[in-house]
């Protein structure tokens, strides 16, 4: 009998701050740091709260892309990334409330794998329905500009 997937689901993690600025979080059997760079008062043993926020849009392209690939047949080879981000930094700055922190997030994914442009425009637009990280960007109003080529 197969085993069918929930449609939904529920996802545990937990934190500990050692500091105000440093916490570990753990998930499944993992443990992750985030953290503040010295110059703002931390101890720089992970990425920064907006770093990490933002850097998941990395993670999430990469992966949701190569399953996207693999299910239009298109053979992506391996992706690197390069991304500029622009935030309104005066809410974290505790300035004023700001509704879009991350005005514009510019992402450029490249592909060394043989598939064509083409292939890869179609790739970057499955990726773009299923890219959960880029879907919550784009709801919060982020001007998101994702742009997929060929090494």
């Amino acid at each position: 009998m197969a085993i069918r997937q929930k449609n939904v689901v529920t996802i545990r993690m937990s934190g500990n701050a050692s500091s105000h600025s440093l916490v570990e979080l753990a998930t499944r059997d993992l443990t992750s740091k985030i953290d503040e760079p010295v110059e703002r008062g931390g101890t720089n043993l992970g990425f920064s709260p907006t770093e990490t926020a933002y850097g998941a849009l990395i993670g999430c392209t990469n992966t949701i892309g190569h399953k996207c690939a693999d299910k239009l047949g298109v053979d992506i080879g391996n992706l690197s990334f390069d991304m500029e981000v622009d935030f309104d930094r005066r809410g974290v700055l505790l300035m004023e409330e700001v509704d879009v922190p991350f005005t514009a997030i510019r992402l450029k994914v490249t592909s060394d794998g043989p598939a064509s442009e083409e292939a890869l425009d179609r790739v970057a637009e499955e990726t773009a329905k299923y890219c959960a990280i880029s879907k919550l960007y784009q709801r919060a109003g982020t001007n998101l500009d994702i742009r997929w080529r060929k090494n």
